[in-house]
């Protein structure tokens, strides 16, 4: 623990703490509102951060929990790799390569160094999800891809722009690389006004205040994170907390093994260790994950202590170690493919979660839906001649899991994600499909006295030539888990149906053909419930049913609740209790 001396008054700290705040945050509008993809301008797939001279993470947007970890190990590579002296005003950086810090090909990285007078004094830098980056793939995110290499453009860390000039030949190459390069210009440029509005805005603050005096005040933010987390940590009693879950398979043509995901959480006083020593080894599919996004799962849980009451910067994570087994599905070893990460990073998130509700039982949740719903389709229309390639709209995530106090959030994007949904009727516009329904799935919620969120079911016409979609999904086989006694949500599912009328089960994770007349069907699971269901107010079991959340098969079977023609069945319900009660 840092053991310095702050000289800066708590009014000046949390007047340029907000402003810091503010900077980021205008960086990530910059890009929301000039960006080209939908993922981006619809799904808010981007972030933005504010890094000091050492490149330690001042700041960051309310944006994806998921970009945690990745920037916090950018501004560091980025201070390493241009320090002063070598970073000159009007430069930017750009770099996508997992290997070097980065978490999977699409999310690409551009920097700026930031100068007060001569003085370098920090960096701004913003991420954004590319729609296509290559590779094997439309989407340039499945599953089936078995070399990184295969997977898309890889960039190292490399200059954009010198003296304020955009290298339009890089710029040539990378979009050269994307089947839909106009999009891929058009974010890249969507991330360069936000990295310029970042540099602006961040000089501005040390002209004003003077370098000293806010490098003072970093430091004692950083500190102050520190302090706050610590108390955190230290509520926690001291102990080993493991928790184990596991992927459905590997998502390869074969693979049916599951893969083990595992954390021991060891708490000791203060400080807090992350170790994921007996996770499975890497896989040859493209669900593996680099250290840095395995970070961003945990920093996400060491956030979760501390809140809104702790600035968003380095010092949060002073007291984090982590161990982290070489060439496993946590920290994989080049050339693992890895553009498909998300997969496997829910499934982190959930081990993660569900150790600290060993530690923390009356403050975490059960486990949410577990995964994202990502279909990733390219599509040719021959009336045209244009190349579509995007991902299908309606929600990524499903249900949340039940609360020790509350029910789960239905069809929520929680945890990890902060992503909104691209809406369907964009998709409809965008690509030949008509959805005939998206709505809740009933009983998608893990019963309990608290429940767990809904999750949604999806059907879809493809109504014009074909496509190729890559399936990103979870949660086929192992359900989703309650606390506390809560039961468990169902499992997903997915189907295919033919223009006959025919229908195939599919698995969570492939890539495949759809053409004119076929439909897609899917369903999404909810989130595990918290306590036994039979403990369950009575008359909030009824209102699940008159809402069409809980059938009445369930209300009787899962929570002892019989109703009929609309009403609860006092003297019915109450021997069912009895008999689930036991």
């Amino acid at each position: 623990m840092s053991t310095a001396k702050s000289t800066v008054d708590p009014i000046t700290m949390e007047v340029l703490r907000g402003r810091f705040d503010a900077v980021a945050d205008e960086m990530e509008y910059a890009i929301l509102r000039s960006a080209y993809s939908t993922i981006v301008t619809e799904a808010l797939d981007a972030t933005a951060a504010v890094f000091d001279v050492r490149g330690r993470t001042v700041a960051q947007a309310c944006a994806i929990p998921v970009h945690l970890g990745t920037l916090t190990e950018l501004g560091r590579r980025f201070a390493q790799h241009y320090p002063a002296g070598t970073a000159k005003p009007g430069d930017l950086y750009i770099i996508n390569d997992p290997y070097q810090g980065g978490t999977h090909l699409p999310d690409i990285a551009v920097a700026a160094p930031v100068f007060s007078g001569k003085e370098l004094v920090g960096y701004v830098a913003t991420m954004t999800h590319h729609q296509d980056v290559g590779g094997a793939t439309p989407g340039s995110a499945s599953t089936n891809v078995y070399d990184h290499h295969s997977e898309g453009l890889r960039i190292p860390m490399v200059r954009l722009a010198a003296d304020g000039i955009i290298d339009e030949d890089l710029l040539a190459v990378m979009t050269a690389n994307s089947r839909s390069p106009g999009n891929m210009r058009g974010d890249l440029l969507a991330q360069v006004a936000g990295c310029i509005t970042g540099e602006r805005r961040l000089a501005a603050v040390f002209d004003e205040h003077g370098v000293q005096k806010v490098r003072r005040v970093i430091d004692a933010l950083m500190d102050y994170s520190e302090r706050l987390t610590r108390q955190a940590i230290a509520d926690i009693r001291d102990g080993e907390y493991t928790f184990t879950d596991h992927l459905d398979n590997d998502g390869s043509e074969h693979g049916t093994e599951p893969v083990e995901i595992k954390v021991s959480i060891r708490v000791r006083g203060e400080d807090i260790e992350f170790d994921f020593n007996g996770s499975a080894p890497q896989v040859r599919t493209g669900i593996n994950n680099v250290a840095t996004s395995t970070l961003a799962a945990v920093y996400y849980a060491i956030r979760t202590l501390t809140g809104d009451s702790a600035p968003n910067n380095d010092g949060c994570y002073r007291p984090v170690t982590l161990r982290l087994p070489e060439a496993s599905i946590v920290n994989a070893k080049y050339p693992a493919p890895i553009n498909a990460r998300g997969v496997a990073l829910a499934r982190i998130a959930d081990v993660v979660m569900g150790a600290m509700s060993k530690a923390l039982p009356h403050r975490m949740p059960a486990a949410g839906c577990g995964h994202a719903t990502v279909i990733l389709a390219g599509a040719y229309d021959p009336d045209t001649g244009k190349r579509r390639v995007g991902a299908l709209g309606g929600p990524l995530r499903s249900g949340m899991g039940a609360r020790p106090s509350k029910d789960g959030i239905d069809v929520a994007d929680h945890d990890l994600s902060n992503s909104y949904h691209v809406p369907i009727e964009v998709t409809e516009r965008e690509f030949p499909v008509r959805y005939r329904m998206l709505e809740l799935w009933p009983d998608s919620g893990g019963p309990g006295r608290f429940r767990g969120g809904l999750g949604y079911k999806v059907e879809l016409d493809w109504l014009k030539g074909e496509a190729s979609l890559a399936l990103r999904r979870e949660r086929h086989v192992f359900r989703p888990w309650g606390i506390h006694g809560g039961g468990e949500a169902p499992v997903c599912r997915t189907e295919m149906r033919g223009g006959d009328g025919s229908s195939r089960s599919l698995p969570a994770k492939m890539v495949l053909r759809i053409q004119s007349g076929e439909t897609l069907r899917y369903w999404s699971t909810g989130g595990g419930g918290a306590f036994p269901a039979w403990q369950r107010d009575v008359e909030a079991v009824l209102d699940d049913v008159l809402d069409g959340r809980v059938t009445t098969e369930a209300a009787e079977a899962e929570y002892g609740v019989v109703i009929r023609d609309g009403r609860v069945d006092a003297d019915a319900t109450s021997a069912q209790r009895a008999r689930l009660a036991g």
